[in-house]
């Protein structure tokens, strides 16, 4: 019996990405880091702490300090929150609201450290999401891939992983998901290959929210089965 749904924020609720991967590029340029545009579509569902010490780590063979990690990932939020539409993902909606027919509860599991954004849920999605029950930056020790974060996820719900389904655009975030043994589908609203997510062992595959909405039935009764993960399926 499915119980609870766990989605993740950016890329499936909203069409963020191609605005965090912007603020990412312009801060990388004026720090000098080492990038190209499709890494940051990889290590989407990171915290801003990991990514840069990725980053500092390709371009200078060390972790980023404490203090470049706080005056850097500010002014990528800063330049965020600047350009970021904020438009919700297209079919979000329609899902939350097939969740709702079927009476599950929703929670949001997502890497980022940003509170207008979080905030921004109860607005976009009222009714949806309580605060108490949002897994964020602020939560976690380690961040996906780390399972850490759909672990969490799991005990806010009070469910055990097979009573769940997670909803996910970004391999590291499906990583993190299936390591915490949950159910979960990929729904690939960037510019990766669909491959990427499966590999990652996302059971199911969208390409877009609207189309998941549509199947969302079929999708519950595939999680209700639980078939293994190298069973998946492209829709």
């Amino acid at each position: 019996m499915i119980k609870a749904v766990l989605f993740d924020m950016d890329g499936v609720l909203y069409d963020s990405m191609p605005f965090h991967v912007r603020a990412w590029s312009e801060v990388s340029d004026k720090y000098g880091l080492r990038y190209a545009p499709e890494d940051f579509y990889l290590y989407e569902g990171r915290t801003g702490d990991s990514t840069l010490d990725i980053l500092f780590g390709q371009t200078f063979g060390r972790d980023a300090t404490e203090e470049e990690k706080r005056d850097i990932y500010q002014e990528k939020v800063v330049i965020f929150n600047e350009i970021n539409s904020g438009e919700m993902m297209a079919g979000a909606a329609e899902v939350l609201q097939q969740v709702g027919n079927y009476g599950l509860e929703t929670l949001v599991v997502t890497g980022s450290g940003q509170h207008t954004l979080i905030d921004k849920l109860n607005n976009d999605f009222p009714g949806y999401f309580q605060r108490e029950k949002m897994v964020t930056a602020f939560d976690v020790q380690y961040g996906k891939p780390h399972p850490e974060p759909y672990l969490m996820g799991l005990e806010k719900a009070g469910v055990q992983a097979d009573e769940a389904v997670v909803i996910e655009n970004a391999p590291l975030g499906v990583r993190s998901a299936v390591a915490a043994g949950i159910f979960t589908i990929a729904v690939n609203t960037g510019p990766l290959p669909d491959k990427i997510l499966l590999d990652e062992g996302a059971s199911l595959l969208f390409h877009d929210m609207h189309t998941l909405a549509e199947n969302f039935a079929r999708a519950i009764r595939r999680a209700t089965g639980h078939r293994p993960a190298q069973d998946s399926e492209l829709l």
